[in-house]
């Protein structure tokens, strides 16, 4: 699991990689935490980041996050996918898979 900054987001979004957008006080974000940890160690062909939202609001706006969490899918730079709030661990790797391999 990679911990997106702005220091690091230009280089860990060469590839293709998930981004967590979350913050601390964020009951869902907690809720989606494990969920998406698993699906780091099931999906190892997939880059998995978290970007705490408090710690860089400034990316948090950059990509239009009004809410949290929110899921990005970006593939050399570009997003392919956005998802938004919980959703049981089935349902989220079945998006990702269909947006990835779309």
């Amino acid at each position: 699991m990679i911990e997106i900054t702005s220091d690091n987001i230009e280089k860990e979004m060469k590839g293709t990689i998930i981004i967590d957008f979350w913050a601390e006080w964020c009951y869902p974000c907690k809720e989606m935490g494990p969920i998406f940890e698993g699906l780091s160690k099931e999906m190892k062909n997939l880059k998995f980041g978290k970007l705490n939202v408090d710690d860089e609001p400034e990316l948090a706006a950059r990509f239009g996050v009004m809410s949290i969490p929110t899921f990005l899918l970006v593939k050399n730079g570009n997003e392919i996918g956005r998802f938004v709030g919980t959703m049981p661990k089935s349902a989220f790797k079945n998006k990702i898979e269909q947006v990835w391999n779309a």
